[in-house]
């Protein structure tokens, strides 16, 4: 397992803002997760998280939903973006790596869950690796995308952009 991390203080949130967090303390192990729960609540390969251990968590802007993934454990998540915040179960609550403001010192130390791994993620460290803007294809639409993700800091306000505003975007083929 990987060493607790050193920081006593960490921040982080939801991709939209509407949802900013404090940890305080020493955090725990930090980890992924291959199970097929964990691969459905993150839309990813694995979930990488990171218990709070002896920390203390503090939601300082908005209110985390929770869905009840299992008899033992429920998922929050910002109802506004979608983004995974929190596993939660009886032995503590674990926090999404990538919400933290700062996610580079928080490294897993062990890989749970490895029965449900998908057979080709040991190999994506091998694919070919390019820059985003090195599709030239892409390259002149790239360059005129504003991002609305909250930072990777504290704001005193954060207004979240809503669906409404963005009215003018829409996927060329709506398969639903």
């Amino acid at each position: 397992m990987t060493a607790p991390t050193p920081h006593a203080l960490h921040a982080g949130g939801c991709q939209c803002g509407a949802i900013r967090f404090r940890v305080e303390g020493v955090l725990g192990d930090a980890s992924v997760c291959h199970c097929r729960m964990c691969q459905k609540a993150s839309g990813g390969f694995y979930m990488p998280l990171v218990s709070l251990g002896t920390a203390r968590l503090m939601w300082t802007r908005g209110r985390v939903r929770h869905f009840q993934s299992s008899n033992a454990a429920r998922r929050g998540f910002c109802a506004d973006c979608g983004t995974p915040l929190t596993y939660e179960a009886p032995d503590g609550v674990a926090l999404a790596i990538g919400t933290f403001d700062d996610p580079r010192a928080l490294r897993p130390g062990v890989q749970w869950g490895v029965e449900a791994k998908l057979p080709y993620v040991d190999a994506v460290p091998t694919l070919p690796e390019e820059n985003t803007m090195a599709d030239e294809g892409a390259a002149a639409f790239l360059a005129t995308l504003v991002s609305y993700q909250h930072p990777d800091h504290d704001t005193d306000d954060w207004t979240p952009k809503i669906e409404a505003e963005r009215e003018h975007w829409r996927p060329k083929e709506q398969g639903v």
